[in-house]
């Protein structure tokens, strides 16, 4: 049975008697009854429905209320645009054109801040008793690259008094999102970023230090848990992160868990992850999910671990996988047994043609993201290619391949292709897990077109 107690455990650092539980059911929340995401993320009581069935299906020992990380850029200027099996995307940036750091900061009453709040004392009532309360919030970079867009990048070498200004603003956002969330029953913050995992440590350090640490300290002081989640390859910022104090770190199936975990371990930090979603959660059947689990359980320490997909499900995945990784989680031993002869189905890579990189007409620009309309990080990656290919100014080819199709999977497997979002140029890779800034995007794409 879910118990909140043993996810607190997990963040002191205490022994449990199982791995806690945190399903990141956002969307998918609504698939449970047959609403769509647009309905999940702005009626109420659809909401608040649809939450109760994934604490009665999937028996969380900690859940999100709502992961949409563009909640907060909607109420500061950004127009959305709207999918029906997927969160949103921002579709504007008002800061595009301008380098005006804006003061104002989200009340209670704004956009759909009161339809979370509302929910979030709903669930409390209700479940809160067996079952933690996760309050998410968009965390300071991503929430200004939706502000800036794609500029953000050139900022970081051309404008960085602009930018820790606007840094500084976006951490006044977190805060106060943070304490609306607590004052509804919130008991972790999750700061989700997902663009941590585009930058260099070096700008970590100079840009994100301070914000993040700033942002743990008072939590901490509020004695709210705290845990810093990013997608993406952020490897080369796990040290930099466990730094900045958080409770616990979350990462996707892009990061090592194991290797990570002996970095978090020295800092005495949680850490939480990393279900694949696509090949597992999405494209496997229940034995693959239950397989992942005790393989997963087998290789890293219980101490100091939250098990969780790795980033927020996706809305079509189905109720029977999600179901057998609860069982895994709660009796690895009995499944494990269950599952002692079966094998995972092999990908077939002969029905993928790559194109004959050697014999182009013009570069190609190939850009292996997760999805460009609901992953953050994919989406800025993807982003920056178009705004690159444009002012290329020479003919050029783009091509985006989704890791949420089978035959993309086969492909990414077949080109060697390890982390997302990456970008290859004539089937080399150029840019793996950190987004370029468009004057180095545009060389290499015109460097490429002599060799075509």
């Amino acid at each position: 049975m879910a118990d909140k107690k043993i996810l607190f455990d997990a963040l002191q650092h205490r022994t449990t008697g199982h791995v806690p539980w945190v399903p990141f059911a956002g969307v998918h929340a609504g698939k449970l009854k047959g609403y769509n995401a647009l309905e999940v993320l702005t009626d109420e009581q659809k909401l608040l429905e649809s939450l109760l069935e994934v604490n009665r299906v999937y028996d969380p020992d900690g859940q999100p209320v709502m992961f949409d990380l563009q909640v907060e850029a909607e109420i500061l200027g950004c127009q959305l645009a709207w999918a029906e099996n997927a969160p949103p995307s921002v579709a504007t940036h008002p800061l595009a054109e301008t380098k005006t750091v804006p003061t104002y900061l989200p009340t209670a009453s704004d956009g759909r801040i009161p339809l979370i709040l509302n929910t979030m004392r709903q669930l409390k009532a209700r479940i809160g008793d067996k079952t933690a309360l996760y309050g998410l919030v968009c965390g300071p970079l991503t929430l200004a690259s939706h502000l800036r867009g794609t500029e953000i990048f050139m900022d970081m070498f051309d404008e960085p008094v602009f930018l820790n200004d606007l840094l500084a603003y976006t951490h006044d956002v977190v805060q106060r999102m943070a304490d609306l969330y607590i004052e509804a029953g919130a008991e972790v913050i999750a700061v989700v970023d997902p663009l941590v995992s585009q930058i260099s440590p070096r700008h970590f350090k100079s840009l994100l230090h301070d914000p993040f640490t700033s942002i743990f300290s008072r939590l901490r002081q509020q004695e709210i848990w705290s845990s810093f989640f990013v997608c993406g390859d952020a490897t080369r910022v796990i040290e930099a992160m466990c730094q900045t104090g958080p409770d616990c770190i979350s990462v996707d199936e892009n990061v090592d868990i194991v290797t990570a975990k002996d970095i978090t371990d020295r800092y005495q930090i949680t850490i939480g992850g990393n279900i694949p979603l696509t090949t597992v959660m999405l494209l496997g059947n229940q034995q693959d999910n239950m397989k992942f689990v005790v393989d997963f359980l087998d290789q890293i320490d219980h101490h100091n671990l939250i098990f969780s997909p790795g980033c927020d499900m996706p809305y079509d995945t189905p109720v029977e996988n999600t179901i057998g990784i609860l069982e895994a989680v709660r009796d690895p031993q009995g499944v494990r047994v269950m599952l002692e002869n079966y094998q995972t189905a092999e990908v077939d890579l002969s029905k993928v043609d790559l194109p004959d990189y050697a014999n182009l007409d013009k570069p190609l620009v190939e850009v292996f993201t997760l999805d460009s309309a609901t992953c953050a990080a994919c989406t800025y990656m993807y982003g920056a290619a178009v705004h690159a290919v444009r002012a290329a100014g020479i003919p050029v080819e783009l091509v985006e391949y989704k890791y949420t199709e089978r035959e993309n999977i086969a492909r990414c497997m077949k080109m060697g292709v390890s982390k997302l979002p990456s970008i290859y140029i004539n089937g080399e890779l150029k840019y793996a897990s950190i987004i370029p800034a468009k004057d180095e995007l545009v060389k290499a794409i015109r460097q490429a077109a002599t060799l075509s």
